[in-house]
Order: structure tokens, then C-alpha cells, then sequence
């Protein structure tokens, strides 16, 4: 199954240009589900779809022949996914004086939602629901959180999990008798352990890059355009293929306002070229109305592609690759608009750590490198190369 992400700064025009491409891809003949991961949830509104979207429930809605989309409802998804995990959390938050009905609400934690839309997502690949799935992302940071969850998760349930476990076995007993504070009971570690079998594979789905590919949405705008630039880095770095650059609300050359403003964002369509060279930088031209509904959204992505195939690959780099020659050991990542001393590395057991700014990479290293040592690091161009030693000796 094709997976494309759309992501990009809130309000740049992400769920019109997920909505657009979605429909062309219908038409031409995929059946292709355009689902929503922003809590603003607003691709029904693109759609003009009257009335709540499917009354909350949070399936697929069916919006023209081949073309579906899909709100999630982060609240029945904790009642199908979560159930034990919630109802332990909420019996804390209760337990401790809120309110039974605030307690329910704290007891949605951060990364919940993201969790849940994978556990859709892998379910969709695993029956082979549909040809093309693609995601209209929440707003850059939120996004970062998404694609960083699976490997977060792997590195919890393989370092803290069972440990975790069996200490709150053995002290449950001693706990219940000196406070009224519970610990969370096995059907707690039992709902985590199947979320977690149910999420198997997501993670190198993701980072497929024959399969899974992102696309940024972008402004001719400095604010934007730097936002774009940090969103191609990270997710550069958590190993998925940025494919192209949506530069949307692109002023025409011309007289009057329209000319003013074309002037306007002339250096920053110069700077995004040079920046995101040798990405395609797809323009879409500033609209004079709000566009909304299927005729409309499919005459947009008809523009957006101009001719080409909406659900191929538009660029093809693989992000991340491991290199043995001989001796030779190399880990080779795309990571652009960097500069070496952003960037710190550390090898733990069977992993390197990357980090740039506030984020951080685990990434898991074939068994030949796993004996060898980190000895130099460099950058060619927006590659990051890493040289390993064959010979084990103390990590540097």
C-alpha cells in the first residue's frame, strides 16, 4: 500500500492539498483513504460536507466513488485501544480528588491520538483496505511526535517494560496496604503488551521509503519557509523520504496588488529553491476563493500535478542506508540544513543516538556494527557520514 504524508506549518494549506491529491487519485482509478491526524480536524469542512462527520464515530466516510476520508475520534479509539490503560489513569486522577469527569479527561495522555492512527494505519495495511492512504498531518511539532512514536515505544517496551512489570508485581501487595493510591494491575501491562503486537511493523512501514514518502506543504513566507526547513531535517532524520515541496499560494506575476505581492515573495521562492534543491518544488497559485467541495478540490490537484502521477514517487532518496566494504563500516543519514556541531552522536549497546536540536534518534544497528566503534563523523554535502571501526573496542 502507497502511504503519503502532507505535513507542514498550521495553516499552510495542508488538508486542501491532502483533500486535492486524494480526489485526483481516486478519479484516477485507486481507492484511496485521505484520513486526518490533526486534532482541528477539518478535511469534512474541505469536503463541504454538511452536519457532524458521521456523528463522531470516527470511520471512513465515503465521499465519491473510490474516495474515502477518515476523522479520528480520539475518545472511542481509548475505548477500543485503551480501554484498561485509561480506565487505571482515570481511577488515579479520581483517586487523588479531581472529579470523576475531569479525571476522564487528564487521562488522555500526550501520544494517545498518534498511537491510535497507527493502530488504523497498520490495521489498513494489513488487510489491504486500499490502495493509497494519505495523511493530513497535524502542525510540524505534533508531526515529529508521530513519526518518533514507534520507535519511542520499541525502545520502552524492550528497556523498561518488563522490568517495570515485575517490580509493580511485587510491590502491589506492600502498596495496597500503605496507601489508597493504586498501582496499575496486570490488564494494564496485558493492554500495553497487545498495543503493542497490533503496532508491529508500523515502524518500518514508515520509513519504507518504496512505500511510505512526505510531502511539505510550504509559503513563499519566512516564517514558514524556515518551519519547512526544520520539518525536512527532522523527519529526514527519523528515516523518512521527504519527496517534494508543495509551495502553495504562489502570487502571479502582474500589475497591481497581485504584482506587489509576487515582488514580495521573489527571494523567498529563490531561497526555497536553493534550499531544497534537488527536491521538486511543486507552485500553486494564490486562489481567489475558498475551495471547498470534490469538483473543486479535484480541479486543485489537477493544477498541483500538472500531468503527473499524483500517487508516484516524485523524488526518490533513501534517507538512511548502512554500508559494509571490507573493513569498512559506514552509516550514511540525510540530514539537511544541518551543521556538524548541531549534531551529537553516542553508541549504546546494539544502538546509535543521534540528536539535533531537541530531538533524538535510536537507531538500531545491524549486527556487524554492533561490535564496532564510532571513530569519525562527517558531512558530504546534506549526507552525515558515519565511519565505524571492525575492530570491538570501547564506544566513543
Amino acid at each position: 500500500m502507497r502511504l503519503i504524508l502532507f505535513a507542514g506549518k498550521g495553516g499552510s494549506g495542508k488538508t486542501s492539498m491532502s483533500a486535492a491529491t486524494g480526489a485526483l487519485c481516486a478519479e484516477q482509478g485507486l481507492n484511496t483513504l485521505v484520513m486526518s491526524l490533526d486534532p482541528a480536524h477539518s478535511l469534512s469542512d474541505a469536503f463541504d460536507l454538511s452536519g457532524n462527520l458521521l456523528g463522531l464515530s470516527g470511520a471512513p466516510v465515503t465521499v465519491a466513488p473510490r474516495l474515502a476520508i477518515q476523522e479520528i475520534n480520539v475518545n472511542l479509539a481509548i475505548r477500543e485501544y485503551w480501554d484498561q490503560v485509561h480506565s487505571y489513569l482515570s481511577a488515579l486522577f479520581n483517586n487523588v480528588g479531581l472529579k470523576e469527569v475531569v479525571a476522564d479527561e487528564i487521562a488522555v495522555l500526550p501520544g494517545m491520538e498518534e498511537i491510535s492512527a497507527l493502530l488504523y494505519i497498520n490495521q489498513y495495511v494489513r488487510e489491504k483496505t486500499y490502495d493509497l492512504l494519505i495523511l493530513d498531518c497535524a502542525p510540524t511539532a505534533e508531526s515529529m511526535r508521530f513519526v518518533s512514536v514507534p520507535s519511542a515505544l520499541e525502545w520502552y517496551m524492550k528497556k523498561v517494560f518488563k522490568l517495570e512489570r515485575t517490580v509493580l508485581k511485587v510491590a502491589r501487595p506492600i502498596a495496597a496496604r500503605l496507601t489508597d493510591v493504586p498501582l496499575p494491575g496486570d490488564d494494564y501491562f496485558a493492554n500495553l503488551e497487545n498495543l503493542f503486537e497490533k503496532l508491529e511493523g508500523v515502524d518500518r512501514l514508515l520509513t519504507d521509503h518504496q512505500s511510505t514518502t512526505v510531502r511539505l506543504i510550504c509559503n513563499p513566507e519566512k516564517m514558514v519557509l524556515k518551519e519547512s526547513q526544520r520539518a525536512y531535517t527532522y523527519f529526514s532524520l527519523y528515516g523518512l523520504a521527504v519527496e517534494a515541496i508543495i509551495m502553495n499560494r504562489v502570487w502571479p506575476a502582474g500589475e497591481g496588488l497581485a504584482g506587489q505581492m509576487a515582488a514580495l515573495q521573489e527571494p523567498y521562492l529563490a531561497q526555497a529553491a536553493e534550499f531544497f534543491s534537488p527536491l521538486p518544488i511543486l507552485p500553486v497559485a494564490h486562489q481567489k476563493r475558498e475551495v471547498l467541495g470534490h469538483g473543486p478540490l479535484l480541479e486543485l490537484g489537477r493544477g498541483l500535478y500538472e500531468g503527473r502521477d499524483p500517487a508516484s514517487h516524485l523524488y526518490d532518496r533513501q534517507p538512511l542506508s548502512f554500508e559494509k566494504d571490507g573493513e569498512r563500516l559506514q552509516v550514511r543519514l540525510h540530514l539537511p540544513n544541518v551543521g556538524k556541531e548541531e549534531v551529537k552522536l553516542h553508541k549504546v549497546g546494539d544502538e546509535l543516538v543521534v540528536e539535533v536540536g531537541v530531538f533524538r534518534k535510536h537507531l538500531a544497528l545491524p549486527h556487524s556494527f554492533v561490535l564496532a566503534r564510532p571513530v569519525k563523523a562527517g558531512f558530504i554535502g546534506d549526507d552525515l557520514l558515519i565511519d565505524f571501526s571492525s575492530q570491538a573496542g570501547e564506544e566513543s
